[in-house]
């Protein structure tokens, strides 16, 4: 009598060897799947940047962690005081972030710490409400008109900043997207760092 149920174990396969090729088909489809929701939100949606640097002192420290927002600019272009991560158009392999400062359309006028813009909306000029500037070595004199698509961009430690008064206008094209979340360190962690109204009327 037990030989029939000792031949059926005999022939029928242990279950650790039944589950584990479900399970390595588990691992590589759960592995597809997370490249297809991860790789297009790494490259079109969101990217990982850390602060290198100074030049954006006091408002993000080397070393901070942010996410940059890579999407919201397909729909709405970038706005005064909006804090930008872009390609270096000196050499696109090298990642800035600054402060737009400038827009399509404006006139960007820099005299000493002091910066008006000019548009259709302040033909009178408006002065930027920069605070954090107040002690820092003045600039000099500067004006640029923008065109379509043209930028101008600043850091916030002017004293410290290679930005738009050293290496010109910046390109549309060249921006990748806003800051969109400081995740570490922690203490500072916060939505749209950075994020101001800079314009006075």
């Amino acid at each position: 009598m037990e030989s029939p149920l000792h031949s059926e174990h005999t022939h029928s396969t242990p279950p650790s060897l039944v589950k584990q090729p479900g399970t390595i088909g588990e691992i590589l489809r759960f592995a597809f799947i997370a490249l297809i929701i991860v790789i297009p939100i790494r490259f079109f949606v969101a990217q990982p940047f850390i602060v290198s640097g100074a030049s954006m002192t006091p408002t993000f420290e080397n070393g901070q962690y942010l996410i940059v927002d890579q999407l919201s600019y397909r729909f709405t272009p970038p706005a005064h005081g909006d804090v930008i991560v872009f390609k270096y158009p000196k050499d696109p392999s090298k990642y800035f972030i600054k402060r737009v400062v400038g827009i399509p359309g404006d006139t960007v006028s820099i005299n000493g710490n002091v910066i008006t813009i000019f548009n259709k909306t302040h033909e009178n000029g408006a002065r930027l409400n920069e605070p954090y500037v107040a002690k820092m070595t003045p600039n000099g004199a500067e004006t640029e008109k923008l065109g379509d698509s043209e930028y101008f961009v600043m850091g916030d430690n002017r004293d410290n900043s290679s930005d738009s008064r050293v290496w010109g206008i910046l390109q549309k094209d060249f921006i990748v997207g806003k800051a969109y979340l400081r995740l570490f360190p922690f203490q500072n962690l916060g939505y749209l760092p950075g994020s101001a109204t800079p314009i006075t009327n």
